[in-house]
């Protein structure tokens, strides 16, 4: 970037780190990988339960989690970025604040969510009637990753 050479010291890390902030990108919600106890793959149990299948009605927990706490979100993000300009946090710690923020506002959504109540089935065999929690699991998987813009994951 022209003009770095006249900038002072703190400039020159504000820019390092904006460019370093550019390069990286954060994914919250679930790794592929982790199986819960009946095998199945803990991103696809999440998957199935945020859009629904022909058997179960949606629960959009990760969109409900984004779309109640916007404002949150919005203004953890601001506070991050002035962080980083003034020389508190580098990038990669803004990130993880950030992700720490999000990964709990979801876990706290599978919680207390509000959502479709679970078949009369469901809560005979769950001995329970609230929708997305059986064993935890779930909702104990709930992370994040920070990496290089379009890295798989």
């Amino acid at each position: 970037m022209a003009g770095h050479d006249r900038l002072t010291p703190e400039g020159k890390r504000f820019f390092k780190e904006i460019e370093e902030l550019a390069k990286l990108e954060l994914r919250v919600g679930f790794q592929r990988g982790e199986k819960d106890d009946n095998g199945a793959d803990i991103a696809d149990v999440a998957m199935w339960n945020e859009l629904g299948t022909v058997n179960m009605p949606p629960r959009p927990f990760l969109r409900q989690s984004v779309d109640t706490n916007e404002t949150t979100i919005k203004t953890m993000c601001q506070s991050q970025l002035k962080a980083i300009a003034s020389g508190k946090r580098t990038a990669q710690e803004a990130l993880q604040i950030i992700g720490d923020l999000q990964k709990s506002l979801i876990q706290n959504t599978i919680l207390n969510g509000e959502f479709e109540s679970n078949a009369d089935a469901t809560v005979k065999k769950k001995k329970s009637d609230r929708p997305l929690i059986d064993t935890g699991r779930m909702r104990q998987s709930v992370n994040f990753v920070i990496q290089a813009k379009g890295g798989s994951s």
